[in-house]
């Protein structure tokens, strides 16, 4: 039990920096002249900054530096905790809420999964609103990286965090010489272009409240919205034009928008293996989609088809979960091919969910070899990405990454489909929340929500989504004996 209070010393100072989130939706009741929910959300910012100030002297004396152990314990503890807070103040202004609900509400929020189980979003205050979009903006290249970035001097492990929390096989890789400027970079970018997505939001027609709420949910590619009938309330092509530009440009790695930036040159683009076939991945998908519709009569018009075709494919294939109309009522290929283009399309250093673009790559890569090997036995053929050869710690990542990924899926399709769900109902909602898609298909399709689901189906997808948003292996690792021998 004592080689938990490094980490919990650690995590109490999160508590009291996430403590002051909770001020952006007390903004908004001030201006909105809410006196009710302004004790609410006073009440959830010292409930916060009490708790993280009561561990804190608890766990004083336990401070030190942060070892591998530690920064997996704490991640898991930020990822597991930050959304019980965070679902406190849900309980006292949405009506009829249980706390399976508000918890998975909250989890879905900062997973940047965008799977809500909330009816009824245009009548909420705007309040309840901006929290449940401004923690998908904080969520979105996760908080133990923010952590890093503006609280270096708290001591902590830096690359242990960085390590646990940054999506993608590649996580060793530094971009600086320090950890802390590293994360500080990809954050500036993060904002530069939030920054840019609210003023194109304005432009396009939305009023400010809307324009920052859409904005927390396009970057962070989590979907989320303040209307049940999502960007479909606005009918604006404008709006969607928007939607689908900033969705497919938060897709690919900040990582290589900072270097373009340091650099000043575009190559890290450009010439960016993952890059090249997540556009070409979209491109073509846009185009066979946009065909079926035409085909099937769904649309008349081949820029209507291609309208629906882009934003969709762009709002599913980067797991942001935005929906102008119901697309499970569409050919079924279509809808089966926009879940499946969620589960991988996103690159590696996005906020995007999934198994990630440089992964379906390298096992393709891999199969290649394979099959290259049976005719050629003796051949010596690595795999290589960006010119480079792979080091074999990172394929044999990769392919138990994947092995856990498939058992982790069928294992908790079983378990819901043991509580009475169909198929599709079942299967689509356990691959949309461990890929942090958003929607699913069935009765969690994008004509409806989450909510229609029980509460034990709704802890376990809680669970799915925490799993995915921890890729599996950082939260998995926990259960394993060799982890808590010292």
């Amino acid at each position: 039990m004592r080689m938990l209070f490094p980490a919990l010393n650690v995590f109490s100072r999160v508590l009291v920096a996430f403590a002051f989130a909770f001020l952006v939706p007390l903004a908004w009741a001030w201006s909105e002249d809410h006196e009710q929910y302004r004790y609410v959300w006073e009440g959830s910012f010292a409930l916060a900054a009490a708790s993280g100030w009561l561990l804190w002297v608890l766990t004083r004396s336990h401070r030190r530096e942060l070892q591998a152990r530690d920064g997996f314990l704490l991640v898991n503890m930020v990822w597991l905790l930050l959304p019980a807070f965070s679902a406190v103040p849900l309980m006292f202004t949405v009506p009829d809420i249980s706390w399976s609900k508000a918890y998975f509400e909250a989890m879905s929020a900062l997973t940047a999964t965008g799977a809500t189980a909330l009816s009824g979003l245009d009548a909420l205050p705007v309040s309840v609103n901006v929290w449940r979009c401004f923690l998908q903006l904080i969520g979105g290249l996760g908080i133990m990286l923010l952590v890093v970035a503006v609280l270096p001097m708290l001591g902590l492990g830096g690359m242990q965090l960085y390590k646990a929390e940054t999506p993608g096989p590649m996580k060793d890789t530094k971009f600086t010489p320090r950890i802390a400027e590293t994360a500080r970079g990809l954050w500036g970018v993060y904002f530069l272009f939030s920054g840019a997505c609210l003023l194109a939001y304005r432009w396009a027609g939305m009023g400010w409240a809307d324009a920052f709420m859409h904005m927390c949910t396009t970057m962070g590619l989590g979907g989320f919205s303040s209307y049940d009938a999502s960007l479909g309330h606005f009918d604006s092509l404008r709006v969607e034009l928007v939607a689908t530009f900033f969705m497919a440009i938060s897709g690919i790695s900040f990582v290589r928008y900072f270097v373009v930036l340091r650099t000043r040159r575009l190559t890290p683009l450009t010439h960016d293996r993952e890059i090249r076939t997540y556009v070409a991945v979209l491109l073509v998908a846009i185009l066979l989609v946009a065909l079926l519709l035409m085909v099937h009569g769904v649309h008349t018009r081949f820029e209507d088809a291609l309208r629906d075709s882009a934003f969709h494919v762009v709002s599913m294939a980067t797991t942001t979960g935005y929906a102008t109309t119901d697309f499970s009522q569409w050919p079924v290929f279509a809808p089966v091919l926009l879940i499946f283009l969620g589960t991988f399309v996103s690159c590696a250093g996005s906020t995007g969910g999934g198994i990630k673009m440089v992964r379906m790559i390298l096992l393709i890569k891999q199969a290649r070899r394979e099959l290259v090997r049976i005719i050629h036995p003796r051949v010596v053929n690595p795999v290589t990405l960006g010119g480079q050869v792979v080091p074999l710690p990172v394929m044999t990542s990769v392919l138990g990454y994947m092995l856990i990924y498939g058992a982790a899926t069928m294992g908790l399709t079983f378990l819901m489909l043991f509580t009475g769900l169909d198929i599709v109902t079942a299967f689509s909602a356990v691959v949309a929340t461990v890929n942090n898609i958003g929607p699913g298909l069935g009765q969690v399709g994008p004509a409806s929500n989450f909510g229609v689901l029980g509460d034990l189906q709704l802890n376990m997808l809680s669970f799915a989504m925490v799993l995915g948003r921890l890729e599996l292996l950082s939260f998995l690792v926990l259960f394993t004996g060799a982890f808590w021998r010292r």
